[in-house]
Parts: structure tokens; C-alpha cells; sequence
């Protein structure tokens, strides 16, 4: 280990030799690049993930300087996966970097795939927000590139994370959004169902019973198949007992639900809320009457 701390750091001085003196042939930067690499690489497997990282920084500039724009943009990834071993803050500085660096390239893919897991990495520390302005870029850089269902992946979790932040009505757009889109793939057209059901709960959390009535109507016309499905006779069942403010019947429609389609903790969690709403108007006419 110690070992290849040395090399690490003797390769690191050669490069910064090298940069700091003169060249008559070549790239001192190209040269010291090739050195960076190698000291990073031996920092690497030290798992001295910090120092790794400041290097890959450095070799990344060196690119820079030599006009290797993907090389450099590159050399960010690695020196942000180093550091996420040990900095979030740090990881998502190096991938911004690299970002800003595929998009002037053209590469949106690679600006999505990155902005992507910037999300991820801002979910992990449950800064919602930013996961989901990240989430966003990441969805209009796969659209540049007509990568619509890596796309529609990042929306589905905007939409998540909204309906987590009490964003409704954005998570009711993104859905809809998605299941407009799905309806016309072969491909995607029977997971429809599930995006709409997603969008009815969204609305059952708004508490608006004309409004999700409507958005069923709307959902209807979408897909003229939807009315058959169990996802529907749920929504309008939930619907229905939130306009009779029953609790009971609420309860009883969701257990009947989820034994035989098993809801997960997302919904579960929506589902709580209208529920929790439910109890709170009933204490409210019992404390008036």
C-alpha cells in the first residue's frame, strides 16, 4: 500500500516537473498527462481515493490544455468516482465539470448519463430538489438524442420526488406526460395503465373529488381501454369513498387492492395521506357537532 503511495507521488512530481519546464517537441502537457495518469492509477489502488481524485483533476486540465476535450471530460468521471468513496460534495463538482464539458461537445448522451447520476448522488443525501433539477436535465439531454425511454426513466422519478415534496400537480403533468408518450409504443403501451394510476393518486392527494373525476374521464379518452382495468374501478372507488368522507370504506378498498396487486411504499405512503385527510375532516364535524 505504501508502495504504491510512493509511486503515486513520484509520478505526480515528474508530471508537475514536467508542466512547469520547458518543450521544444511535443505536448508538456500531453506528456504530463500520460504521467498523471499513472500517479492517479497508483493512488488508485492504495485506495488513497482522495489524493486519486485531485490527481484525475489535474490530468483532466492537462487535456484541457491540449485541446482533448472528451479525454478531460473523462478524467472528471474517474476523479468523481474516486471521490465518491469519500465526498459526495466533491464527486458532483467533478461531474458538473464534465457535463458543462459533453455539452459543448454535442455529447448528450454522455451530459445525461452523467446529470443522471448527479441526481442519484443528491437523492442519496435526500436533497430532493436538486435531485430533481438534475433528473430534469437529464431527461432533455436523452430527448436531444431521441433517447426517449431513458428519458421517460428520469421523468418517472421527477415525478416520484415531487409527489414526495407534495408537488402534485407537477407529478400529475409529468405522469400524464409519460403515459401520452407510452400510448403510442407497442413497446411501452401496457405499463400506460400504471403511470395513470400513478397520476390518480396524485390527484387523490390534491383532495379535489370533482378533479380526479375529471382527470378520469381524460384518462378514458387517453386509453379507451383503461375504464376495464382494476387500476381504474380502484381509483373511482377511492374517489368515492373520499366524496362520502368514509375512512372505513376507504381502508377497506385499499386492502381489497393490494391483496391482489401488492402496493408499494410509494403508494402506500400517498395513500396514507388521503387517509390521514379522511380522519382529520371526521374530527372536525365531530368537534362541531
Amino acid at each position: 500500500m505504501g508502495d504504491q503511495i510512493a509511486k503515486g507521488e513520484e509520478f505526480e512530481r515528474k508530471a508537475e516537473k514536467k508542466i512547469s519546464g520547458w518543450s521544444v517537441f511535443g505536448s508538456k502537457h500531453e506528456d504530463a498527462a500520460e504521467l498523471y495518469a499513472k500517479s492517479a492509477n497508483h493512488f488508485k489502488l492504495a485506495k488513497s481515493w482522495d489524493r486519486a481524485g485531485s490527481v484525475f483533476v489535474k490530468l483532466s486540465n492537462c487535456h484541457l490544455k491540449s485541446d482533448s476535450d472528451h479525454e478531460a471530460a473523462s478524467a472528471l468521471v474517474d476523479a468523481a468516482i474516486c471521490y465518491k468513496k469519500t465526498s459526495t460534495e466533491a464527486a458532483i463538482s467533478c461531474l458538473e465539470q464534465a457535463v458543462g464539458i459533453f455539452l459543448n461537445m454535442g455529447r448528450y448522451n454522455m451530459a445525461a448519463k452523467n446529470c443522471k447520476e448527479i441526481g442519484e448522488l443528491y437523492e442519496q443525501e435526500e436533497k430532493i430538489e436538486k435531485a430533481i433539477a438534475y433528473l430534469e436535465r437529464a431527461a432533455e439531454c436523452y430527448e436531444h438524442q431521441e433517447a426517449s425511454s431513458s428519458a421517460n426513466q428520469c421523468k418517472q422519478k421527477v415525478a416520484q420526488f415531487s409527489a414526495q415534496l407534495e408537488q402534485y400537480q407537477k407529478a400529475i403533468q409529468v405522469y400524464e406526460e409519460i403515459a401520452r408518450y407510452s400510448i403510442n409504443s407497442n413497446l411501452l403501451k401496457y405499463g400506460v395503465r400504471g403511470h395513470l394510476l400513478n397520476a390518480g393518486l396524485c390527484q387523490l392527494c390534491r383532495g379535489d373529488v370533482v378533479a380526479i373525476t375529471n382527470a378520469l374521464e381524460r384518462y378514458e379518452d387517453l386509453d379507451p381501454t383503461f375504464s376495464r382495468t382494476r387500476e381504474f374501478r380502484f381509483l373511482s372507488d377511492l374517489a368515492t369513498a373520499m366524496d362520502e368522507e368514509d375512512v372505513d370504506k376507504f381502508t377497506s378498498i385499499v386492502k381489497e387492492f393490494d391483496s391482489m396487486s401488492k402496493l408499494d411504499s410509494w403508494k402506500v405512503t400517498l395513500l396514507l395521506k388521503v387517509k390521514q385527510t379522511l380522519k382529520d375532516k371526521e374530527l372536525e364535524e365531530d368537534d362541531l357537532t
